[in-house]
């Protein structure tokens, strides 16, 4: 048998997505973890590891899920690859999948992710995409620095 390595313990990024999805559209209606569970009949405990990929959604608990957050099973997709023409285009499965991740597991980028495509100019958008990245790139500076 082969050894389990930390990246075969690593959630996949397709249960990282739409865990991910699931959380978004929660904190979109202003459900909570609680009321969610209890809709689904499981504890907000078992919420939490779909939302953060640790455990993986099964087809019937997502068909649940879709209803009781009132949106298409394929929302939780959205975003997602098309596996059909991925490997014809030479696109790999991992992408930024972790970093979405994580962006949409905090509160304000969950905000962000939500009230950005509000913003209708390209122009603005731009400019705020411009904002946020010499920001980061300062933090970036004085994390160096102080190494």
């Amino acid at each position: 048998m082969n050894a389990t390595t930390d990246t075969d313990r690593s959630p996949n990024p397709v249960d990282l997505h739409v865990g991910g999805r699931i959380r978004m559209r929660r904190k979109l209606l202003g459900v909570s973890q609680e009321r969610l569970a209890d809709d689904l009949g499981l504890t907000f405990q078992q919420v939490q590891k779909y939302e953060r990929g640790a455990n993986r959604v099964s087809a019937s608990k997502l068909y649940e899920i879709a209803k009781s957050l009132q949106t298409s099973i394929s929302y939780f997709f959205e975003g997602l690859v098309d596996p059909s023409t991925a490997r014809a285009e030479g696109v790999s499965d991992s992408g930024a999948e972790p970093f979405i991740h994580d962006f949409l597991m905090t509160p304000e980028g969950l905000e962000l992710a939500a009230l950005f495509p509000k913003i209708r100019r390209g122009r603005v958008r731009r400019r705020i995409l411009d904002l946020v990245r010499s920001m980061a790139e300062e933090e970036e500076s004085a994390d160096t620095a102080e190494d």
